[in-house]
């Protein structure tokens, strides 16, 4: 019996509220790991330097619906006339791989997502505080002062959402989260609930292949 260690990768979802820093964080675990990036479907039309994989899976409204019909989505969903999507099929084929998986994620993606895949780890990033929330936002200088009250107030709605999750982890400095994120990755991969569930699928497959 060998128990050295789970073959199959963990699926890591990190989401949080805007100005969190999610996109940051998940920048910093890419270059420290060997992850691999979950990549999204869309029936939107490629921008200029897009690259088909890469930023996105493109594809028309035809194929996306049928992937639909052949459940072969964890989330999905229509904004503004097009179709985003994360792909079950391609994100299960590296966690079988044995590759550890990153999406970053909305929160109603997430939770999406959870419902269709629960033994994802699910992180759900705070910033320190709603007033640094703010100022992040600012600092971006995208944003008027309508849309700013409306993605602040939006803020103090999702921040409801972080008991849903497995984890928070407060992003006051990047590399401490980061830090707290590998860590947390590192237990799971410890834990006696996943070590248990792969020496029993592989005793499992042992005695089909011993008795059939």
């Amino acid at each position: 019996m060998n128990i050295n260690k789970s073959n199959k990768g963990l699926l890591v979802v990190i989401s949080g509220p805007s100005g969190a820093g999610k996109g940051t964080i998940c920048k910093e675990l890419l270059n420290k790991n060997n992850f691999w990036l979950s990549v999204s479907s869309t029936t939107r039309a490629p921008r200029e330097g897009e690259v088909e994989g890469k930023n996105y899976y493109f594809s028309t409204r035809e194929q996306f619906k049928q992937k639909i019909d052949e459940n072969d989505f964890l989330e999905y969903a229509e904004v503004y006339g097009n179709y985003y999507g994360t792909p079950k099929s391609k994100v299960i084929e590296r966690l079988d791989e044995g590759k550890d998986v990153i999406l970053e994620i909305d929160i109603q993606g997430a939770l999406k997502v959870k419902e269709a895949y629960p033994e994802g780890i699910f992180i759900f990033i705070l910033p320190p505080s709603m007033e640094e929330l703010k100022n992040r936002i600012i600092k971006r200088g995208s944003e008027t002062q309508e849309s700013l009250m409306t993605r602040f107030k939006s803020a103090y709605k999702e921040i409801n959402y972080v008991s849903k999750y497995n984890y928070a982890v407060v992003n006051d400095e990047v590399d401490i989260a980061v830090e707290k994120i590998q860590s947390i990755i590192t237990a799971e991969k410890c834990s006696v609930e996943r070590i248990q569930k792969n020496i029993l699928s592989k005793e499992g497959l042992i005695h089909e292949q011993l008795y059939d």
